[in-house]
């Protein structure tokens, strides 16, 4: 049903999956001129251009993925994703706002250094230029369906990778598939990055506990195909999300592990887990360090506590 377009982006990650059904895009890829050339070659070849394009889908508010749905949908496509991510793609500049302004304070009081956190939250404003802002047409509630070429597709909120996170579930060919944005990659384990709380003020959401349960969720339903947003299809869905999970269990007792040895902080930890980590990478390897002390913390198996103004986690009595 899906045609796979693999676009460029300046991520890490390398180039990402665009799907096309009929004149439904999904995820057009990052709001650069390499990334639109990209997909004008693939909409050329066959006999179509942006106008062709009737509605883009978004399954979740990172660049890579909504970044060309500006320029999508001022050639006259109609937008859709979940209200949060139609929230944060509005205006993606003021959500990275909000991130840095809580970020800072936060991994500050989880044991680095002020300007390191001050600089590593500052890294992602690079990538604004391929951000643009976009309003969304139509906004997909937990269950609601869009029509592909006749097809409902399901939009199912899941948890984990991205605020507002969505995956679009199918039937084609006889197969229960499933769109699955970066929620289940095929060779890579997707990294459940840190959210600020959903409001100033609120809670933080505890990120990787939640993408567990979602994912051991999605196990238990019987899929036949995912289409990931990154590499290649995914033909034994439960397989691969086991392997995952596995993969989540084995880091998180290398945390308990490291815990202890005594009081530790998150920034201790992730310095255990990965030797000579850049700067850059540093968001990713806090959300790693401070996920899998959540997880432990959900068990009841570590305690948090405050110590000379930082947060030190040491093994449960």
């Amino acid at each position: 049903m899906f045609t796979r377009f693999s676009i460029p982006t300046p991520f890490q990650v390398g180039p990402v999956n665009a799907y096309l059904a009929g004149r439904t895009l999904v995820d057009p890829g990052p709001g650069s001129e390499e990334a639109w050339s990209a997909l004008l070659d693939e909409l050329e070849a066959r006999e179509m251009g942006p106008a062709d394009v009737e509605q883009v889908l978004v399954t979740h508010p990172h660049p890579d993925h909504f970044g060309l749905a500006k320029r999508l949908r001022e050639a006259g496509a109609r937008v859709v994703a979940s209200p949060t991510t139609a929230e944060v793609i509005a205006d993606f500049e003021a959500r990275l706002d909000y991130e840095q302004s809580f970020f800072v304070d936060f991994f500050e009081t989880h044991g680095m250094a002020r300007s390191t956190a001050e600089t590593i939250t500052d890294l992602p404003e690079v990538f604004l230029n391929v951000a643009p802002g976009v309003e969304t047409d139509t906004t997909l509630e937990d269950g609601e369906t869009v029509d592909v070429t006749g097809t409902a597709l399901t939009a199912e909120a899941v948890q984990g990778h991205a605020a507002g996170e969505t995956i679009f579930t199918y039937e084609a060919d006889g197969e229960k598939r499933a769109l699955v944005g970066d929620h289940v990659l095929p060779d890579i384990t997707p990294n459940p990055l840190l959210q600020p709380p959903a409001e100033e003020g609120g809670e933080r959401p505890r990120v990787l506990p939640a993408f567990n349960r979602s994912l051991a969720s999605l196990r238990e339903r019987e899929f036949d195909r995912f289409l990931p947003g990154h590499r290649e299809e995914i033909t034994n869905p439960r397989e691969r999300i086991g392997e995952i999970l596995d993969a989540h269990d084995d880091r998180t007792e290398n945390v308990r592990e490291i815990v202890a040895d005594g009081p530790t902080t998150a920034v201790e930890v992730m310095e255990e887990l990965f030797d000579d980590l850049p700067a850059t990478e540093y968001f990713s390897g806090m959300s790693e360090a401070v996920g899998h002390l959540d997880v432990l913390d959900d068990r009841g198996e570590v305690d948090a506590r405050e110590q000379g103004g930082v947060v030190v986690w040491e093994v449960a009595e």
